[in-house]
């Protein structure tokens, strides 16, 4: 039921809830909710909601009949004039990318329309090609243009985009140029995925209404000028709590777009906890089958196949993501439990979980057979796992204490290196012995912490994630309905206004890999719930992953991202119209929670 009692959406162009089994693919419209700007939330309607723009009798365009030329010519020179008398778009602004880009050269006598007969030229290469095929499928249903992809020696936008791989470019990794003329787009890269993340500016330089899935008759201008971008970290992060609430692999995959769309390039999936086992282990079965088979309230649960795994890997790795796996280990594994009474210190297998409390579970430090198992399913996961980085937990084993906790992570430490991976733990594995490459993931809502700062001089780098200004489940205000606050309230600004670099004290900037803004998800029970949660905050956390410090100011960032609501409104994406951002038009309601009882809010 919705606030005013109505029923809830339903049919078709709803995004189905986990366990629906619903066939939904990334960018399906998503179900409006109360208070979620969406469209149709009564905000002010934007372009591309499927009206045609009309064009006067008066401003027709006159095509000569006798004009030479095939009837083909004919109709793109029609189609052209047509264009052109369309109501001009303003173009963004070249400096209202976010995140913010490292260096911006603005050129208004060089914007760029581009036109029905733009061909996308790409560098002969398969990567690049794929990153091509990905912008012309983002650009076709709201532009309406054919745009077909080729490849070339040497790429020229020749009135189209041309996207060129270049290695002499010096542009890192991840780092991109992008050149708008009256003639074209051109981004260079050294990398496709330098590429991709110039297509995501490209795409923020259109007009909002890019963003429509249906056509939308417009002229799309681009701004002229030149972007030269690298980002300030090289781990920028996401993470999403599958365990909690089970999100299917079309949510998961959405997830990914919304990463990509902001340039962040990890993704952590959280995929055990106390209330469900989420990933299909062939050694050990009964984990996913029995141990994911519930979630918070017991609602269905579920879990991915390996096939599903690999999926999500694949698809997230061709957008220039890496997935990061978390096993929680010692700790928040009931749900394992559940499935193999034998690693519980007492040997009992204990009922299902669905509550929200922590601290009380863990497998047996003692026990060899604790050790086997952990071998066998971080040993499966590293096979299914391209990336480098295997995230072993290790947070609030409270009945696992002192050389017991610190033997068990050492032991554990050692089995992640044997599978030839880094090992990536919570802040709490600080005080085990130092394996090489280790990182710590800092959640602490207090900079002065140093027994994480002394793991650092013995090595550790960080990721940060500090509750207080990252944790995407916090509330944004005390009436937020869905969320926590136990590290306070987190708003937009909040969450954009600190400096990794100088964050936690004793810590020098060099030891900081880069950030992370986790969602858990104990409250939060469907893909609009977790967009809601995400947007406006995720942007912020993703322009301090990548924009350099001297960019950072709120002011400016406030007005970029006010910008960014009609894109997600025309997109379908949920999010929070926090007060503090001048978002264009009227404000929407707030998500009421959901019905009794479906959830435990007892915690």
């Amino acid at each position: 039921m919705l606030a005013d009692g109505s029923a809830a959406p339903s049919g078709p162009g709803t995004t189905a809830q986990p366990g629906a089994g619903s066939a939904a693919q990334p960018g399906d419209a998503t179900t409006a909710r109360p208070g979620v700007a969406v469209p149709g939330d009564g905000s002010a309607a934007v372009p591309g909601d499927g009206a045609a723009v009309a064009v006067p009798a008066a401003r027709q365009p006159q095509v000569d009949p006798a004009a030479s030329g095939t009837a083909g010519e004919l109709a793109g020179v029609a189609q052209r004039a047509a264009e052109a008398l369309l109501t001009p778009t303003a173009p963004a602004r070249l400096g209202d990318v976010v995140p913010a880009p490292e260096r911006v050269t603005p050129d208004p006598a060089a914007d760029f329309t581009l036109t029905p007969d733009a061909v996308i030229r790409v560098s002969a290469d398969p990567a690049a090609l794929a990153v091509g095929e990905r912008l012309a499928a983002l650009l076709r249903p709201a532009t309406g243009h054919p745009l077909p992809v080729t490849d070339a020696t040497a790429p020229q936008p020749a009135g189209g985009i041309a996207l060129v791989l270049d290695g002499d470019a010096g542009l890192g990794p991840e780092g991109y140029r992008l050149s708008v003329t009256p003639h074209g787009v051109r981004i260079t890269a050294d990398t496709a995925t330098g590429l991709h993340h110039g297509v995501q500016t490209l795409r923020q330089l259109l007009p909002a209404t890019v963003e429509s899935p249906t056509p939308v008759r417009q002229r799309w201008v681009l701004p002229g000028g030149e972007i030269l971008d690298r980002p300030r970290y090289a781990y920028r992060s996401a993470m999403l709590d599958v365990s909690r609430h089970f999100f299917g692999v079309a949510d998961v995959l959405r997830v990914v777009d919304h990463l990509a769309r902001y340039k962040l390039n990890h993704l952590h999936l959280h995929l055990t906890d106390d209330q469900g086992w989420r990933i299909a282990v062939d050694s050990w079965p009964r984990l996913a089958t029995v141990g994911g088979a519930t979630q918070v309230g017991g609602g269905p649960g579920g879990h991915y196949t390996k096939g599903d795994y690999r999926r999500i890997v694949a698809y997230a790795a061709e957008r220039g993501i890496t997935v990061v796996p978390e096993i929680d280990l010692p700790g928040h594994t009931h749900a394992a439990l559940t499935a193999y009474g034998e690693l519980s210190p007492d040997r009992i297998a204990p009922p299902p979980y669905t509550g929200t409390e922590v601290g009380f579970s863990y497998v047996d430090p003692a026990s060899g057979r604790t050790y086997e198992f952990v071998a066998d399913v971080l040993g499966e996961i590293a096979a299914l796992t391209p990336g480098r980085f295997l995230h072993i937990g290790g947070d609030e084993a409270f009945k696992v204490k002192g050389a017991a906790y610190t033997g068990f992570v050492e032991r554990v430490q050692r089995i992640v290196a044997g599978v030839g991976r880094t090992v990536v733990g919570w802040h709490q594995i600080a005080p085990a012995a130092h394996v090489d490459g280790r990182v710590l993931q800092w959640w602490g809502t207090d900079g002065d912490d140093a027994v994480t700062a002394e793991a650092v001089r013995r090595g550790a780098r960080l990721i940060l994630s500090p509750a207080n200004h990252a944790y995407l489940d916090m509330k944004y205000a005390p009436d937020t309905p869905i969320g926590h606050d136990w590290a306070g309230l987190v708003d937009v600004r909040r969450a954009y206004d600190w400096d990794p670099a100088t964050h936690l004290n004793g810590v020098p900037a060099e030891a900081v890999l880069g950030v992370e803004a986790p969602l858990w998800t104990e409250s939060v029970t469907t893909l609009t719930e977790a967009e809601f949660m995400l947007f406006p905050r995720l942007p912020a956390i993703a322009e301090l992953g990548w924009s350099a410090r001297a960019t950072h100011d709120w002011a400016g960032f406030r007005q970029r991202l006010a910008g960014h609501g009609e894109r997600w409104s025309t997109a379908g994406i949920a999010y929070h119209r926090c007060p503090t951002v001048p978002w264009p038009g009227p404000c929407g309601r707030v998500p009421l929670p959901r019905s009794a009882g479906s959830t435990d809010r007892s915690a």
